[in-house]
């Protein structure tokens, strides 16, 4: 039973599996309300994904990469990648995904935020991160992965947020853009 501050009750009272795949799968699922009405709702579970805004004091650091899904051969997006596994926590795969996409790792983590993608049709939850001290990492590229490293100049964020549409690089630019303006500069020095 999930119950909200306001009262709005409803309770699991049934569902199938009707496609596993190796990323996604989909439920059909069924609920009950207080009033009695059932609803059946169609639900892709997702693992769950991290992505990464991580920047020096020049570049905030970005990939290119075909996303067949929406037809585009070059979206250009921040470090980011599902969790493989319950048992990876989130931090733990940001951490990774740094190191297999731009071949860096972070000497600070910070948490920024954690948000549902697609709420109205899919459980995946994104968490976000903040890493700053950079240095290279040794981690090695997947070669089966068409990604580019882009090293994005800190001073043009808003061109970087019109150059994609991409939602967490969305998300993840208008913070780092927020964070450096109440900084009180445009193109921070050691920003930890």
């Amino acid at each position: 039973m999930s119950e909200d501050p306001e009262g709005r009750t409803f309770e699991r009272i049934g569902g199938e599996t009707v496609y596993e795949g190796r990323i996604v799968s989909v439920s059909r699922e069924r609920f009950r309300f207080p009033d009695g009405e059932e609803v059946t709702r169609e639900i892709v579970h997702h693992p769950g994904a991290a992505a990464v805004v991580a920047h020096d004091d020049l570049h905030v650091w970005l990939v290119r990469q075909p996303r067949e899904t929406v037809g585009d051969p070059d979206v250009l997006e921040i470090p980011a990648g599902k969790l493989d596994g319950p048992d990876e926590s989130p931090l733990d795969c940001a951490q990774r995904e740094l190191g297999e996409e731009i071949g860096k790792a972070a000497a600070t983590w910070e948490p920024i935020l954690r948000y549902c993608t697609s709420i109205g049709v899919m459980d995946e939850i994104v968490h976000l991160f903040h890493a700053t001290g950079l240095r290279e990492s040794g981690a090695e590229r997947d070669p089966s992965e068409r990604i580019e490293v882009v090293a994005w100049p800190l001073d043009d964020l808003d061109g970087a947020i019109a150059a994609t549409i991409d939602a967490k690089t969305i998300i993840g630019l208008q913070w780092l853009k927020e964070r450096l303006r109440l900084r009180g500069s445009d193109v921070p020095a050691g920003i930890a």
